[in-house]
């Protein structure tokens, strides 16, 4: 047989489209050429259709058979040869598969030879599996991939039938059960408030996507579940009836947790804000901690708000407090208990549940801040602890500004030997005030100018420490002498003032004397016995229908102050009442 020119892949064809051997084309006298019926079959045939002889020559083909044609004429089908001499050894048609190699990648191709009558001529019919095979691959890869994904996945996946129920879930099951305890029970058996959706995705003949969902789990707890789904349909004839809903579960109760989360902190940034804001709007440190209180209870709803200072260890002050304080009287004796660190206490106190959480600045207990609500409110939660514990941190620091504050405030009017009122704080501050709480009250007062005799001598023989023990000596001798009403102030050097609330002129004279007498062991600081130690008194009497004014109360006792120093010191002089005249030189 003339295979023509190598690599020549035409099979000569007849005009219906197949080729035929003829003597010309060098075929012996003996063959046989290919019946009608035979070249009939190979024209009708869909596929690639090859009539050939038992050592695998062709004899005829459809047109669908060049390629095929050109691969087993140039010795690329060895394995068709084996398939011919199967079919011819058993006079029954061979079949198999043959994989021929391409810069594409293989093509696989399914071969059946069948034998024509004696065996000795063979039809080949060829089909191309390869898309088939490519396509069986991708659908065994995918149905692989996608079990994978459900098996790892912690959605579930299910499918339920027009009432409801489960008929299939993923092999991991879902809300905490196994798969067979899920199948044959409703969906919405396990929804909170299924009557808020309409449709139930369980139950839906329309799609739905991420519809989010609160379920009860195995273990009592809710989950939260974004649901989608499509419906499920079967063909009767020419009638679409619904027959179920297919879709998937997927747990975000922890990415809602979170976002949550994230609310309830930025919302006690708000309140912290709020709270904080409100503090440094004040420029009295002290009304910086009202402030705090009142702001405190209102943006946490609560009953009250009481804050403390510490002022001295274990010994604890109310510096502010709002709201309602009735049957707390308990809570301040459990304050001065609490440990340094921010650690919050619950505790019950009366008809209140209390939290208290200790303040600090540099790791140092100063103060303490409680809130209360009713016994029969719902229990504190985790955002009030949170929040109660942020405030007590900013607490600290205002407490210490306070602490800070009092301490200026105090070097700023005290004398800073002897502790009493410096004289800008007794004349300005204390005196002004006093007079017109008395004269409201219509009660006299008494205004004692109590200035050292021969003073200078003792610093001149014995040096400036007698001095200042001397003064320290007249200062502790104020003390005992006045009552915890009065106030005393070192006007400056050996100059002492003392006032005395709600006595009389009659009263005053004897005290006055009863001082003079107290004084007498200060001789024993003396510079010499011709110049002793001692002192001279001037007093002035308030009275508060007098109208005098406080600078003539002033004018008044220094005034008797010196005339008792022009009479020889060592005792005292009591000044004329206001208005009337006369000297008031002893």
């Amino acid at each position: 047989m003339d295979r023509g020119p190598e690599g020549k892949n035409d099979v000569p064809m007849n005009d219906r489209g197949v080729s035929e051997i003829s003597a010309r084309d060098g075929a012996g006298a003996d063959e046989d050429p290919a019946p009608m019926s035979t070249l009939a079959l190979l024209d009708g045939y869909p596929g690639s259709a090859l009539r050939v002889s038992a050592a695998g020559d062709i004899l005829a083909g459809n047109s669908r058979a060049t390629g095929i044609a050109a691969l087993l004429r140039n010795g690329d089908l060895p394995d068709v040869l084996d398939l011919i001499s199967a079919a011819r050894q058993s006079a029954a048609i061979a079949a198999g598969t043959v994989s021929v190699p391409t810069d594409r990648g293989d093509i696989l191709l399914e071969i059946t030879i069948v034998p024509e009558q004696g065996a000795e001529h063979f039809l080949m019919l060829a089909r191309d599996l390869t898309m088939e095979r490519n396509l069986r691959s991708a659908l065994v890869e995918s149905r692989q991939r996608y079990k994978d994904l459900v098996e790892v996945s912690s959605d579930f996946y299910w499918e339920t039938d027009p009432e409801g129920t489960f008929v299939f879930v993923s092999p991991r099951g879902g809300l905490g059960y196994a798969t067979d305890e899920l199948i044959e029970r409703s969906g919405a058996d396990f929804v909170v408030d299924p009557e808020s959706f309409s449709p139930l995705p369980f139950v839906s003949q329309r799609p739905l996507e991420d519809v989010e969902m609160w379920l009860r789990a195995k273990d009592a707890e809710t989950v939260c579940m974004l649901v989608s789904c499509v419906p499920l349909y079967r063909e009767e004839g020419e009638q679409r009836e619904w027959s179920g809903t297919r879709g998937v579960c997927r747990d975000v109760t922890e990415e809602r947790s979170s976002e949550a989360a994230l609310s309830r902190a930025r919302h006690r940034e708000q309140l912290l804000g709020y709270i904080v804001s409100s503090v440094r709007d004040e420029l009295d440190p002290q009304q910086m901690l009202t402030a705090a209180a009142t702001t405190t209870a209102r943006a946490l709803g609560v009953a009250g708000c009481r804050i403390y200072r510490q002022t001295e260890p274990d010994k604890v002050l109310v510096a502010a407090e709002y709201g309602n304080t009735e049957d707390l009287d308990e809570l301040d004796q459990t304050i001065p208990g609490l440990s340094s660190g921010i650690e919050v206490v619950p505790m019950e106190i009366g008809p209140w549940q209390v939290l208290a959480v200790a303040t600090q600045y540099r790791q140092t207990v100063n103060g303490a801040i409680t809130i209360w609500k009713s016994r029969k409110a719902e229990k504190w939660d985790d955002d009030h602890l949170i929040l109660i514990a942020d405030i007590a941190n900013q607490l600290g620091i205002a407490n210490e500004q306070v602490t800070n504050h009092e301490r200026i405030v105090a070097l700023s009017r005290t004398d800073s030997m002897t502790g009493m009122l410096n004289r800008r704080a007794f004349f300005e501050e204390e005196l002004p005030r006093r007079v017109s709480r008395l004269e409201r009250n219509r009660q006299s007062a008494a205004l004692f100018y109590v200035d050292m005799d021969n003073f200078k001598r003792v610093n001149d023989v014995h040096g400036h420490q007698k001095g200042d023990d001397a003064i320290m000596m007249l200062r502790d001798m104020l003390l005992d002498f006045s009552r915890p009403g009065d106030v005393i102030a070192r006007l400056g050097g050996d100059e002492f003032a003392m006032w005395l609330d709600g006595i009389s002129a009659e009263v005053a004279e004897v005290r006055a004397g009863a001082l003079i007498e107290k004084s007498l062991p200060m001789r024993a600081l003396s510079g010499d016995d011709d110049n002793p130690l001692g002192i001279s008194v001037g007093i002035a009497v308030f009275e508060p229908d007098s109208k005098e004014s406080l600078d003539d109360l002033l004018a008044r006792a220094d005034g008797a102050m010196y005339a008792i120093k022009n009479a020889g010191k060592g005792g005292f002089h009591m000044a004329l009442p206001a208005g009337e005249a006369g000297d008031n030189s002893a």
